[in-house]
């Protein structure tokens, strides 16, 4: 188990409630189960958190087809046929038919890893339960070569999910939870600076004020994230755009610059253009 403690790093600010989340898995030895809107950094922890204690970092990527049984292993039956048909004297020896998962990476990395399991929640509903056992021992059997597969050291687990669908109970009981709230304006301030630290008060200023705004707007289908204010502002920054031009008066132009970066449909788009429009029109009373 590491004897370090996670404190955050130079590229990613972590709130006091996250980094004691984060340390308090580890301590517990327990997944840490990290939930929020999309956009707030929860992949991207686990990649900060193995840059800060100079671990491994090994992602398991779930996709609405992705099989608990991948993570450990698979056996290439395909392959080994065919290597039959040719000849091949690889099919003496089974072992060379077995595709590795990434659990299996990961109970054999020589120092202790990171392992991510990014947005489980995609994936079919017992495919959490899937893995209970083998999160817990450690450990899990490979049926063809009849041998048992033992984590060298107990990985750094963190766990993603987006809130698509309830998981299973049995599985919550063995995870440590963190939920990431929305940064608040200050939290958010800190982040942009670490990304554009030299970037000018007013325009910073601006863009927060439009960016909290438009997350406000009632009906919005699609909240802009952290992610996209970051695009958005790296936008104005290359552009040169001048604070004042966020603040378009003319009403033919309600959308103000590059704002693709933070709206991404439709729908969004013509809510924002006509709550402002009836806002000046308001305001020009």
């Amino acid at each position: 188990m590491s004897s370090q403690r996670f404190t955050g790093t130079d590229t990613y600010v972590a709130t006091n409630d996250l980094m004691m989340a984060v340390n308090a898995a580890i301590t517990l030895q327990r997944p840490l189960l990290v939930k929020g809107e999309p956009g707030t950094g929860k992949t991207m922890l686990a990649e900060e958190i193995a840059r800060a204690l100079d671990r491994p970092l090994i992602s398991w990527h779930i996709k609405s087809t992705t099989k608990a049984a991948r993570g450990l292993y698979e056996y290439d039956a395909v392959a080994r046929l065919r290597d039959s048909q040719l000849g091949d004297n690889r099919v003496h020896d089974i072992k060379n038919y077995i595709v590795r998962g990434k659990l299996w990476e990961a109970f054999d990395s020589d120092a202790q890893p990171v392992l991510l399991i990014d947005e489980v929640d995609k994936a079919d509903i017992e495919f959490p339960n899937d893995l209970l056992q083998e999160l817990d021992r450690m450990e899990f059997f490979v049926y063809e070569t009849k041998e048992t597969i033992q984590a060298r050291h107990r990985p750094i687990i963190i766990i993603t999910s987006n809130n698509e669908k309830e998981l299973p109970d049995a599985f919550l009981r063995r995870c440590f939870f963190h939920y990431i709230r929305f940064p608040d304006a200050d939290t958010m301030e800190s982040i942009v600076k670490v990304h554009y630290p030299d970037i000018k008060k007013r325009l910073l200023a601006e863009a927060m004020e439009c960016f909290f705004e438009l997350r406000e707007l009632p009906g919005l289908k699609k909240k802009p994230s952290t992610s996209e204010l970051l695009d958005w502002i790296k936008l104005l920054v290359a552009e040169d755009i001048p604070p004042e031009a966020l603040r378009e008066k003319d009403t033919r132009k309600a959308i103000p610059k590059l704002y693709g970066a933070l709206l991404k449909n439709e729908q969004d788009m013509h809510l924002f253009e006509r709550l402002v429009f009836m806002s000046r029109q308001s305001g020009a009373k």
